[in-house]
């Protein structure tokens, strides 16, 4: 825009128009062909880019606990410590299940996960189910009923060639019993399992959760002395968790993909979408859940999703395993000796409660 008038008039329109003439910027200086006066040249001042690239969100996956409650607390700390305050005050937290057995405390891991809402509330905790877990829930009475309308014990019959042996609970309740739950409260005969490790009461190493409320392992005083809070959070635990957009950080850059977290992992050969279904609506008509418990089975990625990015994590395999996308987080495995691990999101970096880290 050119002003052909003289330097005083301009001087009184700027003062009559200020609040239009905000954001314009004006060059007194450049010559004009109508007067002596170098008059002014408006223009647009250029937009300023104010505009902040958001940091992707800190995702942090962590293993499983099985009943230490010092590593638990050690890991925590050491995420405090690890992370920016902002960032870990805004974070995902997925626990990826197994916080029971094998370690003395139980009840004090269930305590410290279940306040976390409260004490951190700006992040978001999920808590995923793990066989062991789900086996707890099922004795305690916790679990949803079928939703087929078949019995829990016409799940009996496709194991109960192992009754004997693994010693099956047969106390009071176990007439409506989830198999699962027979079983984490029985007493195995064998001392020792194949690896030369002695059973902690049952086959699931479940007498240390007993003794954490103070009952002898087996009985079914534990129904009574499990608080009502510890068994609404055995009820809500979730056994699968997707997030629709989550960072990782490779050698391409920064790539932006879905998440599932499942306790074990997500079968081979069978659909993806019938799997996600089955777990979202916590069917329990099966005597065993292969996406909690299963093995080789569930190690892989499914084919279905590698046509788009989809990080799967899991914990349960008593391993760290990093390959492309697919997360195993369970180096402790419930051993007294080995660390909690947790990943974190986009970073790829791995916390340990063994970790010495300050502030």
């Amino acid at each position: 825009m050119k002003w052909s008038k003289g330097y005083e008039e301009l001087v009184e329109l700027l003062g009559d128009n200020q609040k239009e003439l905000t954001g314009l910027e004006v060059d007194l200086y450049e010559d004009t062909e109508h007067n002596n006066y170098r008059t002014p040249r408006m223009a647009e001042a250029e937009p300023s880019n104010n505009s902040v690239v958001a940091e992707p969100r800190l995702v942090i996956c962590v293993g499983d606990i099985h009943g230490y409650i010092t590593k638990l607390q050690n890991l925590w700390s050491n995420l405090e410590t690890q992370f920016d305050p902002q960032h870990f005050n805004a974070a995902t937290i997925i626990f990826l299940g197994d916080y029971c057995d094998r370690g003395p405390d139980t009840k004090k891991v269930l305590d410290f996960l279940i306040n976390l809402p409260s004490k951190y509330p700006t992040q978001k905790h999920v808590f995923l189910s793990g066989n062991h877990d789900f086996a707890f829930a099922a004795f305690v009475g916790v679990l949803p009923e079928p939703q087929n309308g078949v019995s829990f014990k016409e799940g009996w019959k496709k194991y109960e060639e192992s009754e004997d042996r693994e010693g099956w609970y047969k106390g009071e309740g176990y007439e409506k019993m989830h198999l699962q739950g027979r079983m984490w409260a029985g007493h195995i005969k064998a001392r020792f399992d194949n690896k030369g490790i002695e059973f902690k009461g049952s086959i699931y190493d479940a007498g240390p959760t007993f003794a954490s409320y103070g009952v002898p392992h087996g009985s079914s005083d534990l129904m009574k002395a499990v608080p009502d809070d510890h068994k609404k959070f055995l009820a809500e635990m979730v056994w699968i968790h997707e997030e629709d957009d989550v960072c990782i950080e490779d050698e391409e850059g920064i790539r932006h993909c879905k998440l599932i977290a499942v306790h074990a992992g997500l079968e081979k050969g069978e659909n993806v979408g019938e799997q996600l279904r089955f777990l979202k609506a916590k069917e329990t008509h099966l005597p065993k859940i292969e996406c909690l418990s299963g093995r080789k089975n569930v190690w892989d990625i499914p084919e279905e999703l590698t046509e788009k990015p989809t990080i799967v994590v899991s914990g349960h395999h008593g391993k760290l395993h990093i390959e492309g996308l697919r997360l195993i987080i369970d180096e402790g495995g419930g051993f007294e000796n080995k660390p909690v691990a947790a990943i974190a999101l986009p970073s790829m970096k791995l916390v340990r409660d063994t970790d010495n880290l300050t502030k």
